[in-house]
């Protein structure tokens, strides 16, 4: 008798990862019919777009058996695909990267670099931050500050979100002094370079919510993180529209901010 349970769940095992790994095959196939130029009826991507959005679901929900950093990681590759095919993203928008983001850091939720991603395409993008900050807080449950290492960015990824495209200080100014207190816990130079920018965007909240200051340091993270030329070009126009400055030098951007706040 145990010995046919055994039998039976270790059938049902297989079958499962059968199905993940089926799943997971398709996607490549999808992307190619994203970008493929002879798709570029937009009713036709929007049927694709859909195919895609079935699986997500699918796999958000499927059990894994512990191969979930493996098709996190899968995902994300296929994200990355997604996110880059700038012809169809510009008929179709960028409406699945909260979707990815959901089965990827559900999958893996210290995956790290997967947060910055799905802040500049959930909410810069996508027009999603809502979303985005949802997914955020949702993963840092899973969070300390010591595991994954650097584990403090995802406060200042969630911490822009909320202060550039959600208008809520007081959550943002809130998400900025826990990653200062994460920072502070590491005595690395770049963990206390974090921890006191952090504390001091905080501080700019605290005593102007509307603080220029704030959002010129919030705007010069996402510089500093640019996923792509476009991404630079914006953060450097809200910067420069906030009366703030961005002088290139051989160290890098340098951000003078405005004498009054």
């Amino acid at each position: 008798m145990f010995a046919l349970s055994r039998q039976v769940i270790t059938s049902s095992s297989v079958a499962c990862l059968c199905l993940v790994a089926v799943s997971l095959l398709q996607f490549p196939r999808m992307q190619k019919l994203l970008s493929d130029k002879s798709y570029t009826e937009v009713v036709t991507l929007e049927r694709e777009i859909k195919a895609v959005e079935v699986r997500l679901k699918f796999l958000k929900k499927i059990p894994t058996f512990g191969y979930d950093n493996l098709i996190a990681n899968w995902i994300y590759l296929n994200f990355l695909q997604y996110f880059g095919d700038d012809e169809v993203r510009a008929k179709t928008g960028y409406g699945l990267s909260p979707q990815y983001f959901e089965v990827i850091l559900k999958r893996d939720p210290r995956f790290v670099n997967a947060y910055l991603a799905l802040s500049t395409s959930g909410s810069m993008y996508a027009g999603m931050p809502q979303e985005s900050v949802k997914i955020m807080n949702e993963g840092l449950k899973s969070l300390s500050p010591w595991v994954p290492k650097n584990s403090y960015y995802i406060w200042r990824y969630k911490g822009v979100d909320e202060l550039l495209f959600l208008g809520d200080t007081k959550a943002a100014r809130k998400s900025f002094k826990n990653a200062a207190q994460w920072a502070k816990e590491h005595f690395d130079t770049e963990s206390q370079q974090v921890a006191s920018i952090s504390a001091q965007t905080a501080e700019f909240l605290k005593n102007n919510r509307n603080s220029k200051y704030a959002q010129i340091s919030a705007w010069a993270m996402v510089l500093s993180n640019g996923a792509d030329q476009k991404t630079e070009i914006k953060a450097i126009r809200e910067i420069e529209a906030l009366g703030g400055k961005v002088v290139s030098t051989p160290q890098g951007n340098k951000i003078q901010f405005p004498q009054k706040d």
